[in-house]
């Protein structure tokens, strides 16, 4: 009976220890520093998504061969011009690899940058000065597949 009640609760603390150690070593779940002061910024930042959809443009992002390309169009289909384009990209539910890239313009309306992203999951965060009162921001997932986006 010992015998048995030993090793039924060594099983218990056995997985207990496991599950605690890849909690400790996983992703830390924080989203935002200071809940508080996000959730006071976010009407502001609802109103400032919904000035930037009133507009209607619209912006084209390829990644490819280790060059993310980006293009915004305006409602008519004319190229937005934008100057400081800079990317922010990163897994979703992991920092370890998360790298930022500005983007420089390629003449053709498009800004272009290197960067070398591994096969899955990726969140581009594109924040660009268009001559808004805010800056243009485009926030998009993308999966990534023998080196190109899909």
């Amino acid at each position: 009976m010992l015998g048995a009640m030993v090793a039924f609760f060594g099983v218990i603390v056995a997985v207990n220890l496991t599950m605690a150690a890849f909690a400790w070593t996983s992703w830390t779940g924080l989203v935002v520093k200071n809940s508080y002061v996000a959730s006071q910024e976010f009407n502001d930042k609802s109103k400032a998504g919904r000035e930037q959809a009133a507009l209607g443009w619209q912006g084209e992002l390829a990644y490819a061969n280790g060059e993310l390309r980006y293009r915004l169009m305006s409602a008519n289909g004319a190229v937005v011009a934008a100057t400081g384009v800079e990317v922010a990209i990163g897994r979703p539910a992991h920092e370890a690899e998360d790298t930022s890239v500005v983007l420089s313009t390629t003449g053709d309306g498009s800004y272009s940058g290197d960067i070398a992203l591994a096969d899955g999951q990726w969140i581009v965060r594109l924040t660009a000065d268009a001559g808004l009162a805010q800056p243009w921001l485009d926030i998009r997932r993308i999966h990534v597949r023998n080196g190109a986006a899909q």
